[in-house]
């Protein structure tokens, strides 16, 4: 991260944390509890609570269905962007359920797969699946086609075109893909811990504020869950830079 960014971002936790603070003080309520308690709460909830625990639940779960979804969108969209038969199969599929909010998937999972550890990261591979699928379909399909014909020429094949060619420009689809769905994945991942489970964020944070009553735990799980998916963001970002480079030359 270049020092100016750094500099921009250091501000802006500070400008928020003075913003909380102020907040605080005019709400003046317990459900509202200033930064220093919360940060108090949050290093004891890491020592003694199950702060470290449920974060690692979610951890999985998250990282789990991300990877699954990587795994299964990728090569489809990749067939989809080669062959046009197979483009025909799966673009009115894609059409009809992209558009959907994933969440209404919910309550079908659960009735299907139970509400064990399955559900949970089934629905974020549900979540990533179509986004991944469709932004690598339409980056396959927008390769320029002297490209491919330049690589025809030197002698390569279908295998040749799919890791030299395709491949390489659906890279940085994917990585966008997944950054843009880190979000919904970690609010998703929030409802589904609701339902039938002991462990992760979502439980935590709902068992400290609405049975335990006790909101700076409450707000440390909040945070816990924040630094999740900035965590994950992060990596993300880290990941790309590596795997692309030629994305950054500039």
């Amino acid at each position: 991260m270049k020092p100016t960014k750094r500099k921009e971002l250091i501000l802006a936790v500070f400008g928020l944390i003075g913003f909380w603070w102020l907040l605080s003080l005019i709400v003046a309520q317990d459900i509202l509890p200033n930064p220093p308690e919360v940060a108090t709460a949050f290093i004891q909830e890491l020592i003694h609570g199950s702060l470290i625990a449920d974060f690692s639940y979610s951890l999985f779960r998250v990282t789990a269905g991300t990877l699954i979804a990587v795994f299964i969108a990728t090569p489809i969209g990749l067939l989809a962007g080669q062959f046009k038969f197979f483009d025909r199969i799966i673009s009115p599929i894609t059409n009809i359920l992209y558009p959907i909010p994933k969440v209404v998937f919910i309550p079908l999972i659960f009735l299907f797969t139970g509400i064990g550890e399955v559900s949970k990261i089934l629905i974020i591979v549900i979540i990533l699946f179509f986004q991944i699928l469709v932004l690598v379909k339409d980056s396959a399909h927008e390769i320029r086609p002297e490209l491919i014909s330049s690589v025809r020429s030197l002698g390569a094949g279908r295998r040749g075109l799919l890791w030299f060619v395709y491949l390489p420009a659906c890279l940085p689809p994917i990585f966008t893909a997944i950054r843009q769905s880190i979000g919904t994945s970690v609010a998703v991942l929030y409802f589904s811990e609701l339902f039938a489970t002991t462990h992760g964020l979502g439980y935590y944070i709902y068992m400290q504020g609405s049975t335990l009553f006790n909101y700076p735990a409450m707000y440390a799980g909040i945070i816990a869950m924040s630094f999740l998916g900035i965590g994950l963001s992060s990596l993300v970002n880290f990941l790309e830079r590596k795997i692309c480079p030629w994305k950054f030359e500039r």
